[in-house]
């Protein structure tokens, strides 16, 4: 890795910090992860169950050349996921 990705964070896999939204009592958190120059669509899928803070992450194939396209669609992607599982994401 090149000292400036090092420098700055810009290495393979590495996430950034994203936007989150609210949607049918979960939170998603768009987490773009940097990789070779590009944004791979991440984030995670939260919420309390019983006092339990629950977590889903998801990474997917997609990747963006510009971060907000990236924390968009990862948000528009979370908010799929909900719809189409609930909270059976949590589920082993």
């Amino acid at each position: 890795m090149s000292f400036l990705k090092r420098l700055f964070g810009l290495g393979t896999n590495q996430t950034a910090a994203g936007e989150s939204c609210e949607h049918k009592g979960f939170v998603i958190t768009a987490a773009p992860m940097a990789d070779g120059g590009q944004w791979r669509l991440a984030g995670t899928i939260s919420k309390d169950i019983d006092g339990v803070r629950r977590e889903h992450r998801f990474i997917r194939a997609d990747v963006f050349a510009d971060r907000a396209d990236a924390v968009r669609l990862a948000l528009q992607k979370g908010e799929l996921i909900i719809d189409q599982s609930g909270e059976a994401i949590f589920r082993p």
